[in-house]
């Protein structure tokens, strides 16, 4: 194979998965690591990847680089779907008992999924505006305590039978529809969910669990810190992935659900770490 037939298939690669790395790559070829990192640096100064440690990612991957919640919406529906699937299954259904929903658009899915889901016995209407107020209704029926900072959550389960929903207040930031900042953290370290649902915009075996913006990372940090289990919803265009601000690390984690096998690296990081992978 020519050097430019090479280097198109491992653009083609980058562009489809986000990320490739040099062993990989030096395997899928059976060519030397120098000469990959060779055709590497040959598509960067085309501006057709940006190396990293490591491999490479799509030159418009930056550490900064967010799309909005509505742009996410529309992005890998097949695999969120079956990861927000893999969570539901997860959450006792006709039993008390509390959840935190982190904002994105998987963890969107999985909201959408138990707004859905048939309530056990007649409860009505449990949703509560504020977080710090207390589930109403049958008291005879169990309510699922359901928190959240997120605009499009709130609203998908504002009226879910079953459901005591719970709003974090703050300021709400745009891109993600998420409420953020001080207020939002202080009323996240006053809760102990039992379980926490996050998002992630990566997740790297040395960086962690990381998202780009601090203000969104702070709130982040807090859930993780404040639920008594962490489940992370991440589709595999996070894998081997770090975004600007690390929010926990993988120790911090009780389960990670994706939708492929992470690779090797990670793999080995998050079975060090004692995280439970489950595969969509």
């Amino acid at each position: 194979m020519f050097a430019e037939e090479r280097q198109q298939k491992i653009a083609e690669l980058v562009a489809g998965t986000g990320r490739v790395s040099v062993t990989v790559l030096a395997e899928r070829f059976r060519i030397t690591t120098e000469t990959i990192r060779r055709d590497l640096a040959t598509l960067e100064t085309a501006g057709t990847v940006r190396r990293v440690h490591g491999g490479a990612v799509a030159a418009d991957r930056f550490s900064t680089s967010e799309e909005s919640i509505n742009e996410r919406s529309i992005q890998r529906p097949d695999e969120k779907l079956r990861i927000a699937q893999a969570a539901l299954a997860l959450i006792p259904q006709g039993k008390s008992g509390s959840l935190l929903l982190d904002a994105g658009s998987t963890t969107e899915a999985l909201a959408d999924l138990l707004s859905r889901r048939p309530a056990v016995g007649n409860s009505g209407n449990g949703a509560s505006g504020a977080a710090s107020g207390m589930p109403h209704g049958n008291s005879s029926v169990p309510e699922l305590v359901v928190i959240t900072h997120a605009v499009p959550i709130a609203a998908r389960l504002a009226s879910a039978p079953g459901i005591a929903l719970q709003i974090l207040g703050g300021r709400v930031r745009g891109l993600t529809q998420a409420a953020v900042g001080q207020a939002t953290v202080e009323a996240a370290q006053r809760l102990r969910p039992d379980i926490a649902f996050i998002g992630t915009n990566g997740i790297n075996a040395s960086f962690g669990l990381s998202t780009p913006d601090p203000e969104e990372a702070a709130v982040k940090a807090a859930f993780v810190h404040s639920a008594r289990r962490i489940v992370v919803l991440a589709d595999s265009s996070k894998l081997d992935t770090e975004t600007l601000v690390q929010f926990a690390s993988l120790k911090d984690l009780d389960t990670l659900i994706t939708d492929s096998e992470p690779g090797p690296e990670l793999t080995a990081a998050l079975t060090d770490a004692g995280v439970d992978v489950v595969i969509a």
